[in-house]
């Protein structure tokens, strides 16, 4: 490793970005390069954040490589290899210097780094690695710690319905993820989480904030010893999780233990969800689902519930029949009803399972061939399903 004598004690004045007042640092440290480990979209945004300083003052940050995992293989055969976002940013559009590691087992940086800096990387920096720069390593991360340690904290922190969120940058810890010395956290109580947000619009939110502040903190010396703790979450009373890896188990609904709110909330932050088929071990996935609207929805529709949801007491999927149209429907666990706008089935086309759905439903009540072509009421069928 080549060493390089740190500087005279002095007062050293940072780089200005427009809108923000000039900052100066009384703990010196050479001009830094830095190893950044990134993925998405919230780790681009510090990357971005960081190129841009570089740019501003050449003396504050000396070089910038990007390490980033390999792609993967993905589409029908597995044919398609899609790499992860920081790739294409770091290589092609900030020109950066690249490194594909997948294991940091029996690899070595090429060239000395100061300090290595991880956001949403999913490796744990060794510490042969960190014992290898000159003031270890950083990591942001999109929660108020120590609430939502974990892979996931912006999913979880929609699906716990969190009214506050926040940034924290700590220290690289050798041995655990998110368990290092918090060098700053957004402070309280954190700010809003938007009514009806979804990751893509928390990820740009604190994304952004991030960025701000890890150049706060390497602008403010804040990563050179002695460091000083700067969380204020843990002791505040509020809840502390774990934001656990998202899994298809995240993904599963059972009207029999789910509310439409937990039903429509997964919806809206995972995607697509995945239910079973009453009566059959046939899984079919939920594209679209809703509230039901009395307003917006069609009259005959409308009035098939109103007259039949009573005799649909229990939670599950369900067929609201009337003279002119269906729709297929679902009762949760606290009596509300959910439209199911459409689903796909094994083998079937994307979109387009409602059809089928309806179907088994309809054999699995042992309803006559007349209801197919929905020729008695929704209020019938339901009595119907009750003396089943």
């Amino acid at each position: 490793m080549i060493l390089r004598l740190p500087t005279a004690p002095s007062v050293r004045s940072l780089p200005v970005r427009p809108g923000q007042r000039r900052l100066t640092s009384t703990k010196p440290f050479d001009p830094l390069r830095i190893l950044f480990c990134g993925s998405d979209g919230f780790s681009i945004a510090s990357l971005r954040a960081l190129y841009d300083a570089k740019q501003a003052n050449q003396n504050f940050i000396e070089s910038i490589e990007v390490a980033h995992r390999p792609g993967k293989r993905t589409g029908r055969g597995l044919k398609v290899i899609r790499q992860v976002p920081i790739q294409k940013v770091a290589k092609k559009e900030l020109a950066l210097q690249t490194h594909e590691i997948d294991t940091f087992t029996g690899w070595t940086p090429p060239t000395p780094f100061d300090i290595i800096i991880a956001v949403s990387f999913g490796l744990l920096v060794p510490p042969r690695i960190l014992n290898g720069t000159k003031y270890g390593g950083l990591n942001v991360h999109p929660s108020l710690l120590p609430d939502l340690r974990g892979p996931a904290p912006i999913h979880h922190t929609l699906l716990k319905r969190r009214s506050k969120a926040g940034v924290t940058i700590q220290t690289l810890h050798p041995e655990h993820f998110d368990q290092g010395l918090i060098l700053a956290q957004t402070p309280p109580p954190g700010i809003d989480v938007p009514e009806g947000a979804t990751p893509t619009d928390l990820i740009e939110q604190l994304g952004l904030l991030g960025g701000e502040m890890l150049v706060r903190v390497l602008e403010n010396g804040d990563f050179v010893p002695p460091l000083k703790e700067a969380g204020w979450y843990a002791g505040s009373g509020g809840p502390i999780d774990h934001a656990e890896k998202i899994t298809p188990a995240h993904r599963h609904i059972d009207f029999s233990t789910a509310t439409a709110q937990d039903i429509l909330t997964r919806h809206r932050v995972l995607g697509n969800l995945w239910s079973m088929l009453p009566g059959k071990e046939e899984r079919f996935i939920i594209n679209e689902i809703e509230a039901f609207d009395i307003e917006s929805d069609a009259n005959d529709i409308t009035s098939a519930l109103e007259e039949g949801a009573s005799a649909n007491t229990t939670p599950g999927v369900f067929v609201a029949l009337s003279p002119t149209s269906h729709a297929l429907c679902a009762r949760t666990a606290d009596g509300k009803i959910l439209r199911i706008k459409s689903t796909t089935c094994p083998g079937g086309m994307k979109g387009r399972g409602n059809s089928h759905i309806i179907g088994v439903l309809l054999q699995q009540q042992m309803v006559p061939e007349s209801v197919s072509k929905l020729e008695i009421p929704f209020g019938q069928f339901g009595q119907l399903r009750q003396r089943q």
